[in-house]
């Protein structure tokens, strides 16, 4: 017995006297997303966590406290004990100036909202971001035009947009029995709030966003959601639909967009709404891989943790908006993936004003290659069976992304 007693106590003595937990983000995590939440859950006790970019992958180091230990082994995720002399040694690497990495402090749980239609369709059942929020156990609220129309962003830091068209365009995407309620009842809200057109409260929506942003909010899009917002900022509210049946033009004020210039509109009959997206809706590139830089985390402190993840070499997925034109995106655009074989890029950063944006193309990072989705859909990917998908883990690097103390970039 007595070797079963020796055991015992040293597990003991660990757990009782384990200065910290240490969260590892390499191959050794068992599950990687939910990690993302004990991280979240930790900040909304006013528990500092300390980010470690490129230190294992992006782990995360906490202050030992018991109700975090059972946390972990509640939800499934690896965590380690590390004495005061083995943090730190960990420390110490990471100040190193021959290592690539970084220590970021979080000291505040962001307040995460979702830019959806509630019980209009079934978006919940498709939206990446609701589904690992969801898995990750991360709270939020579901806003949509109303809630924003009656500025309710002012009770949020982080607000993320999905499958949208925010040009408000009728005609657009009506091959989708799901478009075509969701058209109707976007008419419906439009005349209730007041608006003539569908296209004047999405403007509105776009701009009151836009104002968030520039306060210091963080805006993080996906999909159309991405496209069709720089889109409604370059037209500025004008009715697509009308220019274009009337035979006419409508004027790009690309100073007005956030990420992308030169771009032209498609016809509203066109599945597409620009030629911003060069894998042409679900049909697209989804056969191939994407790439993330590789950047300074003493320098380039945000792009190095928007893109900390246990692989940089990540498949490709489909959306109504699956990849961004290359040769359309801004200079000033910091680009952070693109397709190792196509001038396709995946997923981009920028400021304005106060406040920071995230692009990133595609629907649903495991969605089955050959099953398209979308808002309505009925097919919903199970996150049990992708608890290390390296696609989801970035969109919960932009989740955290408000609560860390940040840098300007140097380059």
């Amino acid at each position: 017995m007595k070797p079963v007693l020796t055991l015992f106590f040293i597990a003991l003595f660990s757990s009782v006297f384990g200065t910290s937990i240490l969260i590892p983000m390499d191959d050794s995590q068992k599950n990687h997303l939910k990690a993302y939440g004990i991280a979240y859950h930790t900040l909304t006790r006013e528990v500092a966590v300390d980010w470690l970019l490129n230190y294992r992958s992006g782990s995360f180091l906490i202050d030992y406290s018991r109700d975090i230990e059972s946390e972990c082994k509640i939800r499934g995720v690896t965590y380690e004990l590390k004495n005061d002399a083995e943090v730190n040694s960990i420390l110490n690497l990471i100040s190193s100036p021959a290592q690539n990495m970084n220590l970021i402090r979080m000291e505040k749980a962001p307040r995460v909202a979702v830019y959806s239609p509630k019980g209009d369709l079934i978006q919940d059942e498709t939206d990446a971001v609701i589904l690992v929020l969801n898995f990750a156990e991360i709270p939020y609220d579901i806003i949509y035009d109303e809630e924003i129309i009656n500025d309710a962003l002012v009770k949020y830091d982080w607000l993320h947009l999905h499958h949208e068209d925010f040009t408000g365009q009728i005609n657009k995407g009506v091959y989708r029995q799901s478009a075509i309620i969701e058209s109707k009842l976007n008419q419906i809200r439009a005349t209730n709030l007041g608006y003539e057109k569908v296209s004047q409260m999405k403007f509105d929506v776009v701009k009151r966003i836009e104002a968030f942003l520039a306060g210091g909010g963080y805006l993080f899009a996906m999909c159309s959601g991405a496209e069709t917002f720089d889109i409604a900022l370059a037209v500025e509210g004008k009715d697509i639909e009308d220019s274009f049946y009337d035979g006419g033009s409508i004027f790009l004020d690309f100073e007005k967009s956030l990420a992308f210039e030169n771009f032209d509109l498609l016809s509203p009959d066109d599945r597409s709404f620009s030629d911003i997206n060069v894998g042409r809706g679900w049909g697209g590139s989804d056969n191939g891989y994407f790439t993330l830089y590789d950047f300074s985390a003493k320098w380039d402190i945000i792009p190095s943790l928007l893109t900390q993840n246990h692989e940089n070499v990540i498949r490709e997925f489909t959306g109504l908006t699956t990849a961004f034109n290359k040769t359309l995106v801004k200079p000033t655009v910091q680009v952070l993936a693109e397709s190792k074989t196509k001038p396709e890029v995946r997923y981009i950063y920028g400021e304005l004003g106060k406040g920071h944006w995230t692009y990133y193309s595609g629907h649903d990072p495991e969605g089955s290659r050959s099953r398209g989705g979308g808002r309505g859909g009925s097919r919903t990917t199970d996150l049990n069976l992708y608890p290390n998908s390296p696609g989801y883990r970035l969109i919960l690097n932009n989740v955290l992304f408000p609560s860390a103390s940040k840098k300007k970039r140097k380059t």
